[in-house]
Parts: C-alpha cells; structure tokens; sequence
C-alpha cells in the first residue's frame, strides 16, 4: 500500500557543472541541494553508521560532483559521487528532509568540522 500524501518528485535535475541537484515535488515545493550538502549527508553506512555512535564526518567535499543518478526501484535513487561515493540511497522522504531542515542539516555538519579541527577543502 502506498501513502497517496507522501511527497513525490516531479522534477530530478543535475546543474550543468554537476554541482547542484534540483528537486521539485508535486506538493509544490523545490530545492536546489549542492553536491557538497548531499554527499556529506549520504545516507549510506559509510556516513550514517548502523547507529548514531557510528556517525562519520566527512570533510573536504567542497567540490565533489554528481557523475551519474540511477532509480533505485520507484522510491529512491543513488547518486554517483566523483569522489567514488555511491553506497546511500536516497529517498524522496530523504530529499524532502534535506530540502526543508537545511539549515538543521548544514550547520550541524559544520559544527562537526569545527568539533574536530576538520574542514570543506581537501
């Protein structure tokens, strides 16, 4: 059974230089999400771990690059990373996560490179 008010994408679109992903969703909302952004919020085990005490802070993904996005049956996709990334799976549910707690996300993300001496450039 599928959840008819769940948020479903209209539009999957890679920036020409490879650095954004667009997503619009037919309850009308859109982000523009940065290859940076998603490749440091992979939901992959890599980066999420099997549990919170697993988390990994990637650093230096300030120019990482979508290369490819492949359907993951009809609920997700995977992004290829030109870093070699491309172990997480992202949901529609995800995107929409990333899109409207942005904010949430990123200055988490950047409180952790400072936590621990890390940074956005290789």
């Amino acid at each position: 059974m599928t959840d008819d008010t769940a948020p479903w994408p209209t539009e999957l679109r890679v920036s020409k230089d490879r650095k954004v992903l667009t997503v619009a969703f037919n309850t009308g909302d859109r982000h523009e999400l940065s290859a940076e952004y998603l490749r440091v919020c992979s939901p992959s085990a890599e980066v999420k771990g099997h549990s919170p005490s697993q988390k990994h802070t990637v650093p230096g993904k300030r120019n990482v690059e979508i290369i490819k996005i492949e359907p993951v049956g009809n609920y997700a996709v995977r992004i290829h990373f030109d870093d070699m990334h491309s172990s997480g799976i992202y949901t529609w549910t995800y995107f929409m996560d990333l899109g409207t707690r942005r904010e949430v996300h990123w200055v988490g993300y950047l409180k952790e490179l400072e936590d621990k001496g890390l940074g956005r450039d290789r």
